[in-house]
């Protein structure tokens, strides 16, 4: 397994990940807000954040990460968000999970975040299997809430 930042050429093997990944979510947002989303942290790595593209033995795309850059208030530092984790149906149980995430917290203490952070689903018990296997710490003492933004 090779895992990279992904970059412009890599874009439509990408795609097809970022689908698959809002597919199991039962979201749907489109193709061009996708790559968008992609272009925008390819433009400015630094202060937005990147994608990881981890590729198998044969160089096929089978799994990617998103990793947003941000600050925490409560531990007053830099802290690197793992938006999105996603292994391809057939590269499942390889340790392309454990991979990503590696790769994930490299790239924090490359950037001097002090900490990865993420979330999933509550019924993702596959990903929480990989977390829990990996030593990362649960915290339920949250509960996600949003708005959507009306356009002026």
């Amino acid at each position: 397994m090779r895992i990279t930042v992904a970059g412009a050429a890599d874009l439509p093997e990408l795609l097809p990940l970022l689908r698959a990944y809002c597919d199991f979510y039962e979201v749907a947002p489109s193709d061009a807000a996708l790559l968008e989303l992609s272009r925008a942290l390819l433009a400015d790595p630094r202060r937005e954040g990147l994608q990881l593209l981890a590729r198998d033995e044969a160089g096929h795309a089978v799994g990617f990460a998103t990793l947003f850059w941000t600050w925490q208030t409560l531990s007053a530092a830099r802290v690197g968000v793992m938006n999105d984790l996603y292994v391809a149906a057939e590269a499942r149980g390889t340790g392309v999970a454990g991979g990503l995430i590696a790769a994930c917290l490299e790239r924090c203490r490359e950037h001097g975040a002090t900490e990865l952070i993420w979330q999933t689903a509550r019924d993702n018990a596959r990903a929480q299997a990989v977390y829990d296997r990996i030593g990362a710490t649960r915290d339920d003492r949250w509960l996600d809430y949003s708005l959507p933004v009306d356009p002026a």
